[in-house]
């Protein structure tokens, strides 16, 4: 007993010092400092590029497209040379593209699963061209090797967020799936097991649909999915049993109407869940992608509003020349801020000293109605007596 909790122990224990080593090597290589940020980023830019995108779809699609030529005989034989260069290009924009993601992000890059299979897809190009050199070209597993090359078309999917939003409902849905699975199974054991007694064990029985479990299950399989049934009933009416009829309408209304539905409907549900989440990130990102355009608006804005300020302090010109002058910088994209750029700051400045000009204008414009009103009190203080005398008169 005590030897066995020291094994544990030591278990224990080395696997605490493998996951600290571990870790620790982990941090010592992020820790790490690169020299070639500059180059990093460039390449990240390459990478996430919409023309890199582009070049990678359509090598993949033109690829897809050459396969499929090239299982005609006569199409492979012409263009033998064709082949062999679009090979050529294809494998080396492939492990271009794998070099510059693990470049560009050397630990990240394994643990995104879509690059990992990526990674799996590199190596089955490799398989053809390695089995030739070290087995030859009669080797008679070439052909799997070369059949399998039909993967290569998988690399379309980190390329579309559609494809991925479906695998990731399928992925959703593995262990409700997997329920659906076992009940159906179970339920064929069953039945199989009651068909072979039933049907296959008798003298007249049907030794070629249920013999054995093996060829009952199969035969189960055919019902479920409703696929030749009748053919299978008209066997069993033939031998003249009379409960064959209510065990293949029971199997069909359990296997075909009840379960095979269930998992078509769990998978179209997940698949609804998934297609609303991608909704969602999509105006996420869009909303995301909309504020990012309008503070860069609204910096450039206000940057602009701030330099006629100063233009303004400097020429002394006047608020109505300064909107004027704003007006003819503002883009067709820059109405959808002009809500906000009337509560930002260096709008509100301007604003509140063109105020305080009007102030000063109006008090300058009072003092001089006063000084004109008193001018002309003055003046008819000044005029002589009989010019007033006749005033009185025509009045």
């Amino acid at each position: 007993m005590t030897q066995h909790v020291d094994k544990e122990s030591k278990k224990k224990a080395s696997g605490s010092l493998l996951h600290i080593a571990s870790e620790a090597v982990h941090s010592r290589i992020k820790n790490l400092k690169r020299r070639d940020h500059q180059c990093q980023a460039f390449m990240r830019k390459v990478i996430e590029s919409g023309i890199f995108r582009t070049l990678i779809i359509t090598t993949i699609s033109l690829n897809a497209f050459f396969m499929v030529l090239w299982t005609s005989y006569d199409i492979r034989y012409r263009l033998f040379r064709v082949f062999e260069i679009s090979e050529i290009i294809f494998v080396s924009i492939c492990t271009s593209e794998f070099c510059l993601k693990v470049y560009v992000d050397p630990l990240d890059y394994w643990k995104d699963g879509y690059n990992l299979l990526d990674v799996v897809i590199i190596i089955i190009i490799f398989i053809p061209y390695l089995l030739r050199k070290i087995k030859g070209k009669h080797y008679r597993y070439l052909n799997v090797a070369d059949g399998i090359q039909s993967l290569r078309i998988l690399k379309l999917i980190p390329y579309s967020r559609g494809i991925r939003t479906l695998i990731t409902a399928v992925g959703q849905t593995v262990y409700t799936v997997a329920s659906v699975l076992t009940l159906l199974f179970i339920l064929m054991y069953i039945f199989s097991i009651l068909g072979f007694c039933l049907f296959g064990v008798s003298d007249k029985g049907d030794l070629d649909n249920w013999g054995n479990l093996a060829v009952a299950f199969f035969t189960l399989f055919s019902l479920a999915t409703v696929d030749g049934w009748t053919n299978l009933q008209e066997e069993l009416d033939n031998r003249n049993f009379l409960v064959s009829r209510i065990f293949t309408i029971t199997f069909i209304l359990l296997a075909s109407f009840i379960f095979l539905n269930m998992f078509v409907g769990v998978m179209i549900m997940h698949t609804e869940d998934s297609i609303k989440k991608f909704k969602r990130e999509l105006m996420i990102e869009r909303h995301a992608t909309m504020m990012e355009e309008k503070q860069v608006i609204l910096r450039r804005q206000q940057e602009r509003v701030s330099r006629l300020v100063q233009t303004q302090k400097s020429s002394n010109k006047s608020f109505g020349e300064l909107v004027e002058n704003f007006k003819k910088m503002l883009r067709h994209t820059d109405p959808m801020v002009l809500d906000d750029f009337g509560t930002s700051l260096p709008f509100i400045d301007i604003y509140l000293s063109t105020l305080d000009n009007q102030d000063i204008t109006i008090n300058k414009l009072q003092e001089l109605y006063y000084e004109i009103v008193n001018v002309l009190a003055l003046m008819l203080e000044d005029l002589p007596e009989d010019t007033s005398d006749t005033l009185d008169t025509f009045d």
